[in-house]
């Protein structure tokens, strides 16, 4: 892998990660369409510390506050039998971030299974160029039908477990390439009924454990399988490139949401979905 491509992936990866249009569809296509080499595992690790880098910058501060309202939650819950389903505490903002940390906790348990237990099936679609572009097709399906009918009523502290659950089994969907995690997660909260920036944040805040979880689990294969076939200065580039593309699409996406619709991303994804379709049928 050149210069080039590693700065043209990461910033592939940074952009695509955050905005509903399929970062795992991008860099299988991306490369099949340009004919270029796999990236590789030490690549695709970069990328993901990258992102997750990237989330951090934007987020550190709700993470701060929700870790702190979710601890001393906890705390109350033993000590003083004190918990989120006081009724009289509904509406205090420590209760309200703690049960946001709860139900980030419950939604990232749906993707980390589904990743666990069926880890070869999702990869084996990494090579079809032809199932991730059906799976586009899907992706656009969903954003169009979640600005169609849903609610875009209330926040995410609003939630109930149920729902959080649902959200996550959506995230969890996307694992598959072509099915757009940001797109599953804001599509899902939607049609639950939250409001298309609330949708938004909690999509986010959500990816982040697994995003973590992703990266790391990669490092460990890195390790015990060194890839040594990228040399430093692409690492280096294509960790910069998602991380920079990455913050900017996630500001860009969080201040896009609050007056304009998902469709212009769904649009996109049945345009790259026929063309890929297209492009495959030519070859």
């Amino acid at each position: 892998m050149d210069i080039f491509q590693a700065m043209v992936l990461g910033l592939v990866q940074g952009a695509t990660e955050f905005i509903p249009v399929s970062s795992s569809a991008h860099l299988v296509l991306v490369p099949w369409l340009l004919k270029w080499s796999g990236p590789g595992l030490a690549f695709d690790t970069i990328l993901h510390l990258g992102t997750l880098l990237a989330m951090l910058a934007v987020f550190w501060r709700d993470f701060i506050s929700l870790a702190i309202a979710w601890w001393r939650n906890i705390v109350k819950s033993v000590f003083v039998r004190y918990s989120v389903r006081d009724e009289e505490a509904q509406h205090e903002p420590g209760i309200l971030r703690a049960r946001l940390t709860w139900w980030i906790i419950l939604g990232t348990i749906p993707a980390a299974l589904m990743g666990a237990l069926w880890e070869e099936q999702f990869e084996a679609l990494f090579h079809s160029p032809i199932h991730v572009s059906v799976l586009l097709l899907v992706t656009g399906l969903w954003l169009v039908l979640a600005e169609r009918f849903g609610g875009k009523s209330y926040q995410a502290e609003d939630m109930r477990w149920w729902q959080a659950l649902l959200v996550g089994l959506a995230q969890g969907g996307a694992i598959a390439p072509g099915i757009s995690r940001s797109g599953a997660t804001i599509g899902a909260g939607l049609l639950l009924g939250l409001r298309r920036e609330a949708a938004t944040r909690f999509s986010f805040l959500l990816a982040t454990p697994i995003i973590f979880g992703a990266g790391m689990l990669q490092v460990k294969r890195l390790l015990e399988s060194p890839d040594l076939q990228v040399g430093l200065l692409p690492l280096a580039l294509g960790f910069l490139g998602a991380f920079l593309s990455g913050y900017a699409c996630i500001r860009f996406l969080l201040d896009y949401v609050k007056k304009r619709s998902l469709l212009v991303f769904a649009v996109y994804c049945w345009l790259l979905g026929f063309s890929t379709m297209a492009i495959y049928l030519l070859r």
